[in-house]
């Protein structure tokens, strides 16, 4: 009996220790998720997330912001169903995408443009191919042009690496190079743009693409509108003018202006001088000045 008496009080102490615990950790959890950012979306856009994040963390000692790949269209669809704070996205937002946010919230989607992209095409080094016209990009990948020797290279079959359907450089890719005709049955999807270029770096028949920030251990081609323009690289210079024929804007998407005050600092803080000085670091490039004063002032308004 006396036994049972002490195993009741132990339990009881316990019990009011777990209820004391359990209070204070809710009465932390609101101020604790204010401070938390979610970002979710485009593989392309993971490695300039993750960095925009520690720098932003170092600066901003006790907030979190968390950062997660998956796909543009994995991003855009966690917006819809309100799991995340910020959509990464390589391509714009679709029409219909939009719409189901302005419905569910009853706000509009807003679009951040957060940096600049030269699509790039990639080759292994060994390649003597240097340059290619968009329409022998697209003969390639539709399955048009199969072998090497055609194009000017080595007398091997051409082996295709391409972005999974989620990606919004695959959407990006097959609206812009292929005009929206479908890729060649033997294209291979690889989830994620690090693994089209580990790829194409062991393959010398290889050929793949993505964003110029992941171009290491390859060599990127340059590109011509058509066959009479000149060959063109995807530098910040050719990007900025326009002149290089793939160039993209990467995107921040949100549900009107986040209510996280932490999520709405961070994104001010990607357009300030010193957040584009990451997409630089990164291997992506900045906003133009004017650009980017133009969009950091939006944010500015109504904060």
């Amino acid at each position: 009996m006396r036994n049972a008496r002490r195993t009741n009080r132990g339990l009881f102490i316990a019990c009011g220790v777990l209820a004391i615990w359990s209070l204070a950790c809710s009465s932390r959890a609101p101020s604790d998720r204010a401070r938390a950012v979610t970002v979710k979306g485009s593989d392309t856009m993971v490695i300039l997330g993750q960095r925009f994040a520690e720098v932003y963390m170092q600066r901003h000692p006790g907030t979190v912001i968390q950062v997660t790949g998956g796909g543009s269209g994995t991003g855009i669809a966690a917006l819809i169903n309100g799991t995340t704070d910020i959509a990464q996205s390589s391509r714009p937002i679709k029409p219909a995408e939009a719409e189901q946010v302005k419905v569910k919230f009853g706000v509009e989607v807003i679009e951040t443009p957060v940096a600049l992209d030269g699509l790039a095409v990639y080759v292994h080094q060994s390649n003597p191919v240097s340059e290619l016209s968009l329409a022998q990009l697209k003969a390639i990948y539709t399955g048009r042009i199969t072998n090497w020797k055609d194009i000017g290279g080595p007398d091997l079959p051409i082996v295709l690496y391409s972005r999974e359907n989620n990606s919004g450089t695959y959407v990006y890719f097959k609206e812009h190079v292929l005009e929206n005709a479908d890729f060649a049955p033997a294209t291979q999807t690889l989830p994620g743009t690090a693994a089209v270029i580990n790829a194409v770096a062991k393959d010398p028949k290889a050929i793949g693409y993505g964003g110029i920030a992941y171009g290491a251990g390859i060599k990127v081609l340059k590109i011509r509108k058509d066959e009479v323009s000149p060959a063109i690289a995807p530098t910040l210079e050719n990007v900025l003018s326009g002149q290089y024929p793939i160039s993209r804007q990467l995107y921040f998407y949100t549900v009107g202006k986040p209510s996280n005050p932490v999520a709405r600092d961070f994104i001010r803080w990607v357009l300030s001088p010193e957040g584009q000085a990451v997409v630089k670091d990164v291997g992506y490039y900045p906003l133009p000045e004017e650009t980017r004063r133009e969009i950091a002032r939006r944010w500015e308004r109504d904060s």
